[in-house]
């Protein structure tokens, strides 16, 4: 049950705080007082979504608070919509929760109702939930719904196989082309870096032997030599220092230079001589060129072709076995198609006995409301082949028709229902589906299009609803005002050129004037108001 609920800076609404009571609830004002952003509230504080521009202009941010008494104890829901980034933050009992967890949450507090409802009412699907929610076998529509998933699941990945089987059965003769042109070749990782710096090394050698050679032929202690001619030098500044001594220092240098270039001959003489082998350095250009003329056949990198050919090898493979993977898939897929049509000869019979139960209580409701004496409901069930070639796999699928007169055929709801009919069906269906729960019930002007002698048995249906569960109501009939248990005016107000919403609790007096204004004012207002409030 909705306990409290709060509103802070949500469009013309400043700061609301209603408390509501158990049973009939109902909000009542003139038409664009705002009595739907109340609504808008409580449906963004469950999980739907609001667009930023409803914050109150000038405010950071739009607050809704809730607290719900449940069974297991007390639940306090806040909402906030900051406006500047559209992003909302919600917590649940204080800690921050997700939109997940309050949808899940949402079918335990609250079930709105409202015209929107009664054009589900309409849809085939939602005709089919209601008899299912009514059926109340949640194990076996649970294991229908993961044998489709899983039947669904199959096909796709069947569809995949053969869609990517057709995509590369079209390439075959290009695959198979590659694959023989790189099979010849042979190629590896890093075997162009390799080879590339195996040609180098061997160049290498070369240029070291005839550098040493040519070291070896300058450094020569025969005629023409540097150490030669060091030696000749040397005995001429031995002749000069014996006349300037200044230059003992130039001589000893002397000396010492043509010593390290003798140690340098020598070193020079021990090196290993290096002789490139001239066949290896051919075939290093032979192995480059036919790496080369493969890249420019297949149009990619070296490296790129190794990766193709792992490619095309798991292609062909694929291919091979593809299959094989077809028949496996067959095989899951016809155990999958027993289950489910065991599951269906199970459900089906059990779907029409619950048919038949549920337009019992929906026909006695519909009396109550103000419907024929004669008025009938009926499902009609028509077979739908859920997958082509399995007879077994048929399911009965619901649609609901009705005859609100004697000497009509059946038919759907959307033929002959008129906007009233339709409230007033859709509120049976309510009442009856939510009988074993204790969510609030909303109706949004769920009596549209309903009048008369009928607004009493729509009344006295609600009244029977508010014995056992909450109700909140919004209408512009007094009718129905009349009945709650707690009412609530909204209406509109301007303050310093700014305009607000304003929602609060009427007491007995504020009742009566409400009802009477409901009812037309004056004196036949004022009477009505006393006739139905007695």
């Amino acid at each position: 049950m909705l306990e409290l609920l709060r509103i802070r800076q949500l469009a013309l609404i400043d700061d609301v705080e209603l408390e509501f009571a158990p049973g009939m609830n109902v909000l009542t004002g003139e038409t664009g007082a705002g009595k739907s952003f109340i609504l808008k509230a409580l449906n963004f504080l469950t999980g739907d979504k609001m667009s930023p521009d409803l914050v109150r202009p000038g405010a950071e941010k739009a607050q809704v608070e809730a607290l719900f008494a449940m069974p297991d104890g007390d639940v306090v829901i806040k909402r906030e919509l900051v406006a500047a980034t559209g992003r909302s933050r919600l917590y649940i009992n204080d800690s921050l929760s997700s939109q997940d967890a309050i949808r899940d949450l949402r079918p335990s507090l609250l079930v709105h109702t409202s015209q929107h409802g009664q054009q589900k009412l309409l849809q085939p699907a939602f005709q089919a939930k209601i008899l299912d929610d009514f059926l109340n076998r949640p194990d076996l529509l649970r294991q229908r719904e993961t044998l489709l998933k899983e039947l669904r699941t199959l096909a796709a990945r069947r569809e995949e196989l053969l869609e990517r089987s057709r995509h590369l059965e079209d390439k075959r003769e290009l695959l198979e082309y590659q694959q023989r042109e790189i099979a010849k070749v042979g190629p590896e990782h890093g075997e162009e870096e390799t080879l590339e710096a195996k040609k180098q090394e061997l160049r290498n050698q070369t240029v070291i032997q005839d550098t040493i050679d040519a070291a070896l032929a300058l450094l020569g202690a025969g005629e023409g030599g540097i150490l030669d001619g060091l030696g000749k030098l040397e005995r001429h500044m031995d002749t000069l220092r014996r006349v300037l001594p200044n230059y003992d220092d130039d001589a000893s240098l002397l000396i010492e230079a043509r010593q390290n270039l003798q140690d340098l001959a020598a070193r020079l003489r021990k090196q290993p001589a290096t002789s490139p082998d001239e066949d290896s350095l051919e075939s290093i250009e032979a192995r480059l060129y036919e790496l080369a003329q493969l890249k420019r056949k297949l149009k990619r990198s070296l490296d790129e072709i190794v990766d193709l050919q792992t490619e095309i090898e798991e292609n062909l493979s694929f291919m091979d076995s593809c299959s094989l993977d077809l028949k496996q898939l067959a095989k899951q897929e016809a155990t999958l198609l027993d289950g489910l049509a065991l599951l269906l000869k199970e459900l089906n019979p059990l779907r029409k006995i619950a048919g038949e139960s549920l337009c019992t209580a929906i026909v006695a409701e519909l009396k109550g409301l103000g419907f024929s004496e004669h008025v009938q409901v009926r499902f009609e069930f028509k077979p739908a082949e859920l997958f082509p070639g399995r007879a077994d796999c048929i399911e009965e699928r619901p649609s609901l028709l009705w005859i609100p007169n004697p000497g009509q055929p059946p038919q759907p709801l959307d033929k002959i229902a008129s906007g009233g009919e339709l409230s007033r069906f859709l509120l049976a269906v309510v009442g009856i589906m939510n009988r074993k729960e204790t969510p609030s019930l909303i109706f949004d002007e769920v009596d549209a299009g309903v009048g008369g002698l009928t607004l009493n048995a729509v009344a006295d249906s609600l009244d029977k609803l508010a014995d056992h569960q909450q109700v909140i109501l919004i209408t512009h009939w007094p009718q129905l005002a009349a009945r709650a248990k707690r009412h609530f005016q909204v209406r509109k107000e301007v303050r310093e050129g700014n305009t607000y919403t304003l929602c609060q609790a009427l007491d007995d007096g504020a009742i009566w004037e409400e009802i009477s204004r409901m009812a037309g004012g004056g004196e036949q207002g004022q009477a009505m108001a006393r006739e139905l409030l007695a």
